[in-house]
């Protein structure tokens, strides 16, 4: 029990160093650019929502250690927190686009180095693999936000995908079953966050930042399609009846 306790406070030790490091990137963006109070709170916010749920989700793995690929995506989460922060702030006044895009586009880079890092360290979790999804689809539901504020409010349909299908999932518990590894949806949750980041950049004419987004909404919509429609004729299949048990004939003798 005792050596369980050692192992939990060094893991809540490792979340606590990860808000420590979002509170220091909002500071340094503060003196930097001036952030102002809604950005502030909503990193804060940010901070103290990613220390509570991962220190809870640590708590209830088996886990024994962080892990090195875990701390890459705790790192990744600090970036999303300052690009979180940068969008809250960009209601009051246009945000540094460079440090946005430069955040952001670190954030992306990192995306596949945290797997790469645990199968080499051989880490492999699913709280791991859990905790990079959720980082992921956070970041792209932040971009979306600040793509809409150009675009319209359409965009959100991109960032918010992925919660509605989690909240479909509730009323529809067919939908939490495990699909089969797909290289084409890997692929398409890869774009998102690329196009949603060049249409932010503001690079590009209006017009075709607008084929941009549209080309990867389109993209997503026939990715979360496919594995509805594979999840749900999966559903109707009925599972094997239970084999009868064998009955033993003894042969007189």
């Amino acid at each position: 029990m005792a050596l369980n306790n050692t192992y939990d406070a060094r893991l809540q030790q490792e979340t606590a160093v990860g808000a420590g490091v979002q509170i220091l990137l909002l500071a340094l963006l503060g003196s930097a650019i001036g952030l102002g109070p809604a950005g502030w709170l909503t990193g804060l916010a940010f901070a103290f929502a990613t220390w509570a749920v991962l220190s809870r989700a640590l708590h209830r793995s088996s886990l024994r250690h962080f892990g090195p690929a875990n701390r890459v995506t705790l790192g990744r989460a600090t970036l999303v927190g300052g690009v979180t922060a940068l969008v809250a702030d960009s209601f009051r006044s246009t945000p540094p686009v460079t440090l946005l895009v430069a955040l952001t586009a670190v954030a992306l880079l990192l995306d596949g180095v945290d797997g790469k890092v645990a199968r080499r360290t051989g880490t492999s979790s699913a709280l791991g693999a859990r905790f990079d999804m959720e980082v992921d689809a956070f970041l792209i539901l932040v971009l979306s936000v600040y793509v809409s504020l150009e675009l319209g409010p359409w965009v959100l349909l991109i960032g918010g995908m992925r919660y509605g299908f989690v909240a479909a999932a509730r009323v529809a518990p067919w939908l939490n079953a495990p699909l089969p590894p797909s290289f084409a949806r890997k692929t398409v949750a890869a774009i998102q966050g690329v196009c949603l980041l060049v249409a932010g950049s503001g690079l590009l004419p209006q017009p075709v930042n607008l084929g941009i987004v549209l080309s990867a909404l389109t993209s997503l919509t026939w990715s979360f399609g496919r594995d509805v429609r594979w999840l749900w004729l999966n559903s109707r299949v009925p599972a094997p009846a239970p084999a009868e048990p064998r009955v033993l004939e003894l042969a007189a003798r």
